[in-house]
């Protein structure tokens, strides 16, 4: 029998990572069955051997490189929590400043009766958000891998939103419209996406517990650029006349992927912030967002 004043310290002195007050805490509520609360406000309160040892087991597995998120199962993004796993990225609060753009985006447009489209979906966190702020949009969301939409569509059943999603190479499911059911000649109001923009060399220098996300997620090419280079050249297709492209990508990225832009057709991009106030967000339309 340990209380969960020194379950906590034990964990924080054992692992060693950038937020162990944190992990350690969720960790434990984990192991114990009991909730986040509980674990900080009855801090003499004593948990039996069975619940320690899962706890350290635990521990263990976050020591060496699996990130909290999967070990638990679960992520909160925009209030909401979604299911992950090791099949799709971990969601991470920089992602949420896209969702913030996009709202931003769709809320000067006079009418919302077209669709959107959210590609490399991974776990449908930004499509769900989505759906969820604006009930009455048709959302659309695809992704190449089919592990990675079992879990975004999980999360869609689990939050009530009705998002239609779809295995696709980016805009392959649209311009192979007969077999997918998809309507002939599909315009989209906004198509954002969250695509693989890590440099392929700089992979094996991220955190470990970032390497042991799903590569396909993360792998933007030799330059980083490879996916979202694909993404501008097709989406003008796919786009309603004046309709906007939203991307996340690294802040170094920015000025590359606007002068990828501006050569494809688009207007001058427009830059959102992210929580550490650097440029995330790069969106532009065939006619000024403004």
């Amino acid at each position: 029998m340990e209380t969960i004043k020194d379950l906590l310290e034990q964990g924080k002195r054992f692992l060693g990572v950038e937020s162990p007050a944190i992990d350690a805490a969720l960790l434990l509520a984990k192991a114990s069955g009991l909730s986040k609360e509980q674990i900080y406000s009855c801090p003499e309160y004593q948990l039996d051997n069975e619940q320690c040892n899962c706890y350290f087991e635990l521990l263990e597995r976050r020591q060496k490189g699996e990130c909290t998120a999967y070990i638990l199962g679960k992520k909160e993004f925009w209030g909401l929590e979604f299911c992950v796993g090791p099949a799709v990225l971990v969601p991470r609060p920089d992602t949420e400043t896209l969702v913030e753009a996009v709202i931003a985006i769709l809320r000067l447009k006079p009418n919302l009766k077209l669709p959107i489209l959210d590609l490399c979906t991974g776990s449908g966190v930004v499509a769900i958000a989505l759906k969820h702020e604006f009930p009455n949009l048709e959302v659309y969301a695809s992704d190449i891998s089919e592990e990675a939409l079992q879990c975004a569509r999980q999360n869609a059943d689990n939050l009530d939103c009705a998002v239609q999603f779809f295995r696709s190479d980016l805009f392959e499911v649209f311009y192979n419209h007969k077999s997918s059911g998809i309507p002939n000649n599909m315009r989209f109001l906004l198509i954002c996406a969250n695509a693989p923009y890590i440099p392929t060399k700089d992979i094996a220098e991220l955190p470990l517990e970032v390497q042991n996300e799903p590569q396909i997620a993360l792998d933007g090419g030799s330059d980083g650029l490879e996916i979202i280079r694909r993404i501008i050249n097709d989406a003008p297709l796919y786009l309603e006349k004046g309709g906007a492209l939203v991307l996340e990508a690294d802040p170094s990225q920015m000025e590359a992927i606007a002068e990828l832009m501006q050569k494809r057709g688009f207007n001058k991009a427009q830059f959102f912030c992210d929580l550490a106030g650097k440029n995330r967000i790069i969106a532009a339309s065939m006619l000024d967002i403004q």
